[in-house]
């Protein structure tokens, strides 16, 4: 009878430590082949089979049968172009943004799986440099572009991105080299469940701050976080699973193996950010929570990628390779990078 109960203890401990009733493995990603080369820093995940990613060289890719195959859907004569930030609503309807000075600052449309593109927003302001966007629901949504006489720019949208309007805001005024950095395109997030919610990160001046809209981006509030700032660094990427619960990530994009202090959450809709007990320790450039229902949240870099199993209290290790996006669609993740790297999370 001693040694049966010995083998059941055994087999209990095995069965917990592979994950069955509490600890689970550590995550990993599984690369997949995308046959581009291009820095995809846009990532949209829609579901576990359908995701988009775009980049460089005018690219946009789509999936959808969870990564096995990839096809590049590009709108024509853009190859002059970088897509930093892609937003998807399902397979066939989704809004890509491209970023740089004057009109290389662009949004295009497509309602068909991308055989066709409706270039909808060309910037004419040569001052005006937009770095990311974000909707609340299908039809509205918000561009963010760098401070142009000392006031961060806005569009809006309420047709699905069809049609964009400078939006005028009640807004902090920027503080010097304040910017938003368009590394992942979530420089400017929403939250997950939707609302009228939105936030922005900076860097770049004095202090990382964070912005927050509660009415789809007519008035604004500005809170100023612990992450460190400075010429290349402050906040680079967000995450809200809800009203209340927000990450974010960032460091030196110049300094990229050495970023103290630059993983923070809230629990009060971006009104107070506390530092995490234990940090990535390097420079991420994007994060996002797993799902709206736990504390489970994944940032990832070009020197690696980290877990969180608390809400961002504390960060762990999974993997060393390169990185620049990550996005999740109810437990479905997916992360995307240079080279043409992208990988879901097995």
């Amino acid at each position: 009878m001693r040694s049966r109960i010995v083998v059941i203890t055994l087999g209990l401990a095995v069965v917990l430590g592979a994950g069955g009733f509490g600890w689970p493995p550590a995550p990993s990603w599984r690369l997949l082949d995308t046959g581009s080369t291009a820095r995809l820093r846009g990532l949209a995940a829609v579901s576990d089979r359908v995701a988009w990613a775009s980049g460089t060289e005018g690219t946009v890719l789509r999936t959808v049968d969870g990564g096995r195959s990839w096809r590049s859907f590009g709108p024509p004569d853009t190859a002059g172009l970088q897509f930093r930030d892609i937003e998807a609503f399902d397979a066939e309807h989704a809004v890509v943004l491209s970023i740089g000075n004057g009109e290389d600052s662009r949004v295009y449309l497509t309602d068909n799986g991308g055989r066709t593109w409706t270039e909808t927003f060309r910037n004419t302001d040569e001052a005006a440099f937009y770095d990311c966007f974000a909707f609340f629901d299908r039809r509205h949504g918000l561009a963010l572009g760098d401070p142009v006489d000392g006031r961060f720019q806005l569009l809006a949208t309420e047709d699905g991105g069809r049609h964009w309007a400078p939006r005028r805001a009640d807004m902090p005024a920027a503080l010097d080299g304040e910017f938003a950095f368009a590394a992942s395109g979530t420089c400017l997030v929403t939250a997950a469940r939707p609302g009228p919610d939105a936030w922005f990160a900076t860097g770049g001046g004095s202090a990382s701050r964070v912005l927050h809209t509660a009415d789809l981006g007519r008035h604004w509030t500005v809170a100023t976080t612990p992450i460190p700032s400075g010429a290349s660094a402050g906040i680079y990427s967000l995450a809200f699973r809800d009203r209340a619960h927000g990450l974010a990530v960032g460091g030196d994009f110049a300094a990229p193996a050495a970023a103290p202090d630059a993983a923070a959450s809230s629990r009060d809709g971006g009104r107070t950010w506390t530092v995490a007990r234990t940090v990535p320790g390097e420079y991420r450039s994007g994060v996002a929570w797993r799902s709206p229902r736990d504390d489970t949240a994944y940032a990832v870099g070009p020197t690696g990628s980290d877990w969180t199993r608390d809400g961002g209290r504390t960060w762990t290790r999974f993997d060393t390779g390169s990185f620049d996006a990550v996005a999740c669609a109810d437990g479905a993740c997916w992360a995307s990078g240079a080279l043409g790297r992208i990988a879901r999370l097995r």
